[in-house]
């Protein structure tokens, strides 16, 4: 089993408490670009009114995470969250935070967790923001 399965498999046994980002973390279920196949993600979600805001960082890699693409062309799909002690499945839309609102939106994540800001110092691209909108119904 590789890092993610292990990380997916901790949330879910767990119920979103024992993992490095506690109930912090959340899976996207991304839906591939070129293949159409669903692909599990466990990222770091920040809530807000809206839903949660996940962060394209690859750890401040050079160039942006698959599922970032993934988003971009299917911007429609599910998550499990950890919401009120449950793991839930909620269909969400992402939309990426445009240029004159990134610096809030940015600003505020590390404000939440400091080493997202590590992030920006080992890239020269803008790390993109993606707001997950909870879809209803």
């Amino acid at each position: 089993m590789g890092w993610n399965e292990d990380v997916i498999e901790q949330f879910r046994s767990s119920k979103g408490t024992e993992n490095y980002w506690g109930p912090k973390l959340i899976v996207m279920h991304s839906i591939g670009a070129k293949t159409g196949a669903t692909h599990l993600n466990p990222v770091v979600g920040f809530r807000n009114e809206q839903g949660w805001r996940v962060v394209a960082s690859k750890a401040g890699a050079p160039e942006n995470p698959a599922w970032y693409h993934n988003l971009r062309a299917n911007p429609s799909f599910e998550i499990e969250a950890l919401v009120d002690g449950e793991i839930v499945t909620v269909r969400v839309t992402a939309s990426e935070i445009p240029a004159d609102g990134w610096h809030e939106a940015y600003d505020a994540i590390v404000a939440e967790e400091p080493q997202f800001a590590e992030y920006l110092e080992k890239t020269d691209r803008r790390i993109p923001v993606l707001q997950l909108t909870a879809i209803a119904g």
